[in-house]
């Protein structure tokens, strides 16, 4: 066995490896061959091969994106929810509820009112009142894609929203960077490096365009040292990066396809409407099971009925990809 892994190409090992499992959930996608390509030894200081690789990526990110900076960190995308909130929040701060996501928000934001004075009051709206809204706040905060019930919001509804309530908007982009438009909508947002960029998991990233205004007594929550490098960065997810986001068009086409057939083929049991289908998941009011063994199942993080299937499972197929994991599934 191990001869004959050794006589295989980085393509025909990541190839074999993607067949013995078809994921149909969040994150990471399944696996790619530039994900391998990308790896280099590297370390953060005196490296100026790694450097460079690092500035690449971090500049197509923040073009991505639409941001002036960003901040890398090693950590969970919640590692960034939490810095973020720490450093930018001030203020009458308001959390747009959507599911589980959200109430995350509600909590790191109550916790740094704790210790930052700065921030007056923290209130939720649910997302069907936005209309309802008179109030004015500095931040609203919100997840343009709540995984857990497979609800999109569009960004410029949230941007106009922001707006009328004066406010900066914030998001938790963790589920919509690399597949939803218009980020460069927000203030400021968070993001991992493994559902939406193809990326491998261990890197987490804040994207801004004015400096925070917070002071934060932590070295590590406060932003000024990932900034400053001072600490271990995610070198080797970073450089997993590379070699995917000059393709990551071509990579996202999986994942529209998938959208898009699972869509047409449970139409009868969707349970949201087509402008708010975010292109990572889909909720359907009836139970998705699997009699295969290699199938892994996406387990919401609530009790909403139903399931929640995601679709970057193809990932590595991108354009060419026929949705054909689809077949195990059973309803």
């Amino acid at each position: 066995m191990q001869a004959n892994r050794d006589q295989m190409t980085i393509a025909e090992f990541v190839a074999s490896r993607n067949r013995s499992k078809k994921l149909f959930t969040a994150g990471p996608a399944s696996l790619l061959p530039e994900n391998i390509t990308g790896l280099i030894p590297c370390f953060g200081r005196g490296d100026e091969e790694y450097l460079s690789i690092e500035n690449d990526v971090l500049n197509h990110l923040l073009k991505m994106s639409g941001h002036h900076n960003i901040a890398r960190m090693q950590g969970s995308g919640s590692l960034a929810l939490e810095i973020m909130a720490r450093n930018f929040l001030h203020g009458r701060v308001l959390i747009i509820s959507t599911g589980y996501y959200s109430d995350r928000l509600s909590q790191l934001a109550k916790s740094s009112a704790k210790l930052n004075k700065a921030i007056q009051t923290v209130d939720s709206l649910d997302w069907k009142e936005l209309d309802d809204i008179k109030e004015k706040y500095d931040w609203v905060w919100a997840c343009p894609t709540e995984t857990s019930v497979g609800l999109k919001l569009p960004i410029p509804t949230l941007a106009e929203f922001a707006n009328r309530c004066g406010a900066r908007l914030m998001l938790d982009a963790t589920a919509s960077i690399g597949l939803e438009e218009d980020h460069y909508l927000a203030d400021v947002i968070s993001y991992s490096s493994c559902k939406g960029l193809f990326g491998l998991t261990g890197a987490c990233f804040i994207a801004f365009n004015d400096d925070p205004t917070q002071k934060v007594d932590s070295f590590y929550l406060d932003i000024n040292s990932h900034l400053e490098k001072k600490m271990t960065g995610p070198y080797h997810t970073i450089a997993s990066l590379h070699d995917v986001l000059p393709i990551h068009e071509n990579i996202k086409q999986s994942v529209v396809r998938n959208k898009n057939y699972f869509l047409r083929n449970m139409a009868n049991y969707l349970t949201i409407e087509a402008e708010k289908q975010p292109l990572l998941c889909t909720h359907v009011d009836c139970e998705i099971r699997s009699d295969d063994s290699s199938v892994i199942l996406y387990k919401a993080r609530n009790n909403l009925g139903g399931s929640i299937v995601c679709h970057i499972g193809e990932a590595h197929l991108g354009s060419n990809s026929e949705a054909e994991i689809q077949s195990s599934l059973i309803y």
